[in-house]
């Protein structure tokens, strides 16, 4: 259930509260990822101590698990250890990402303008009006929308996402159109077979192309999902210009995601267009990599100039590992450590820091969004936020 709070004055922006089984989400909110059912070095109480509110787990990597479960159901909250409430996505971004092959590997996003390019074909995968046909470690594999249904069903997780076919930035038209068509199919499929006690959540389609866009918003906006995802591919310039084609077209009351989207500015954006949660992973993948994140920018805790600095991370902030007084320098010494423990122990620190600071972040959103001041908190939080280390 979702219910909307308040809206801001002056934008698109908007507070909701979502209730799961799990506890009640306060939107708009950041969505952790943790693909296998948990964070890599992270202890359960972690995670809440870190504020976290909303975790989304994959359904590609917990097949086999889901699959060994056999007659087991809800095992992914088990699996983090902590009662929270959990997403699972579709596993339909995997199967696009094995499409091309090693040597021609298309993500979520491009830079620049994307154009159309018809020489990647999708070699790796064969789609039908069933699902999809793809060899995964040697072996043939199917996913479809039923399939798809069952496994996060067996996952366990309270909000899960319809099956939908992918395109990539480079996709024309009539590629784009044909899985518009698809994915409107899938997303009928979805919905005779889901779990009725699990949220389900639609899948918005059409790529770089207006017109698709908006059609697939009103065919999937008309169906009666629990709420939206906002997915495909885009380059980073277009996100705002494709939620404002988008978002008019799916119902107000509904709690809408936008999937893989996690940057600070690009979270911004969405919430001025009424975005109300997103995942990414750029949290804590950067912080197992030692960049981590502050109000003027990012640093990169691996460089020499921290080898003797004594300051915390970020002065003021009030994350575990800022508050325990854990110094860059030593933060530095270990993610640096060839010593497995100790190195774990330093990338500890490091997501800790990343994923309070994002959680805190949508906290002072949600209090500018209180205020009818999301505007103004916007341009001063991204004009502070420039001034990289």
């Amino acid at each position: 259930m979702f219910k909307i709070t308040h809206k801001d004055k002056k934008t698109k922006a908007r507070l909701g509260v979502l209730s799961t089984p799990h506890g009640k989400v306060l939107t708009p909110s950041y969505v952790f990822v943790g693909t296998y059912g948990h964070f890599l070095h992270l202890k359960p109480r972690d995670i809440k101590r870190a504020g976290s509110q909303l975790l989304i787990a994959n359904t590609f990597h917990l097949w086999n698990k889901a699959e060994k479960n056999k007659n087991k159901k809800g095992f992914v909250h088990k699996s983090f250890g902590i009662k929270i409430p959990v997403m699972t996505d579709s596993g339909g971004f995997q199967v696009l990402s094995l499409a091309f092959g090693d040597k021609n590997k298309v993500g979520k996003f491009m830079t620049g303008e994307a154009r159309v390019d018809s020489s990647y074909k999708r070699s790796k995968i064969r789609i039908t009006q069933k699902g999809v046909h793809f060899n995964f470690k040697g072996k043939k594999s199917f996913l479809g929308p039923e399939l798809s249904m069952k496994l996060q069903n067996k996952i366990g997780a309270d909000i899960i996402f319809a099956f939908d076919q992918i395109t990539s930035p480079l996709d024309d038209y009539e590629y784009n159109r044909k899985a518009v068509e698809l994915t409107d199919k899938w997303a009928e499929i979805c919905l005779k077979t889901r779990d009725p006690k699990q949220m389900l959540f639609g899948i918005v389609q059409g790529g770089l192309f207006k017109d698709l866009r908006i059609k697939s918003a009103k065919s999937i906006g008309s169906l009666p999902f629990d709420g939206f995802g906002i997915g495909g591919s885009y380059t980073k310039e277009q996100i705002s210009k494709m939620l404002k084609w988008i978002v008019p077209h799916l119902p107000e009351e509904k709690p809408r995601h936008l999937l893989g989207v996690g940057k600070v500015a690009d979270i911004l954006e969405a919430v001025q267009n009424g975005v109300d949660t997103f995942d990414c992973v750029i949290p804590t993948r950067e912080a197992r990599h030692g960049r981590l994140y502050t109000k003027t920018g990012h640093m990169d805790i691996r460089k020499g100039k921290y080898v003797k600095d004594k300051k915390v991370i970020e002065k003021g902030c009030d994350c575990l590992t800022c508050s325990s007084k854990i110094s860059r320098s030593k933060i530095r010494e270990l993610i640096k450590s060839e010593n497995m423990k100790l190195n774990a122990a330093g990338q500890r620190w490091c997501l800790m820091h990343n994923m309070w600071f994002f959680n805190n972040l949508l906290e002072d959103v949600r209090e500018s969004i209180q205020k009818n001041k999301f505007s103004e908190f916007k341009k001063k939080t991204l004009k502070s936020f420039d001034k990289a280390k």
